[in-house]
């Protein structure tokens, strides 16, 4: 009797694995990871620094470690990046704060794809520089500097905490630009 059943389920099992394995075998499509952020809402930084701007309430202000005034970082703890803040005072110096600013970013060359220059200028404000958009795999997708001239310079950096991968840090890197511009934006000077 065991063996007739044994064979009675050979018999119908046989069937069942060769029509149930039939039709194509088919790839999953490519799931896209969805990225939303915060609608950006500003409000003016405070400090007895000569400058003023606005940030982002999605941004913690912080003072730089390093013993200098009016340094510092804005920290995007959320996307693990941070917008490092560093202020200089001109004393004849404005070609080599210049030079020093442009090599900063001439420095991710060797990863970057592409450099897109932005001059900015607001003469009403005197405010005039430079903002950098940089593509590719370099450590820093964003940086600027910004003066009146005469006796102010500041250079802004954004950097993540994470090893760069262009595709994967790109609409945080957008997020993050679009602050750093409003903050070039909103810059002034204190007399």
């Amino acid at each position: 009797m065991k063996k007739r059943i044994f064979k009675l389920l050979i018999l119908i099992s046989i069937p069942l694995f060769l029509f149930s394995c039939g039709g194509e075998v088919l790839p999953k499509p490519k799931g896209m990871l969805r990225l939303s952020y915060p609608t950006p809402k500003y409000k003016e930084v405070v400090s007895p620094c000569p400058y003023s701007f606005e940030k982002n309430d999605f941004s913690e202000l912080r003072r730089a470690r390093r013993n200098r005034d009016c340094w510092y970082n804005l920290e995007y703890k959320k996307l693990r990046a941070t917008l490092y803040i560093s202020y200089y005072q001109i004393h004849n110096n404005l070609d080599s704060l210049l030079r020093d600013a442009q090599n900063l970013t001439q420095e991710h060359v060797i990863k970057a794809d592409g450099i897109l220059q932005e001059p900015y200028e607001s003469r009403e404000n005197k405010v005039y520089g430079m903002f950098y958009e940089v593509s590719g795999n370099a450590a820093s997708q964003s940086q600027f500097y910004v003066t009146d001239s005469v006796k102010h310079f500041l250079v802004g950096s954004i950097y993540f905490k994470v090893k760069p991968n262009y595709d994967s840090i790109l609409p945080a890197a957008n997020y993050l630009r679009n602050d750093m511009k409003h903050l070039m934006e909103t810059l002034r000077w204190k007399e």
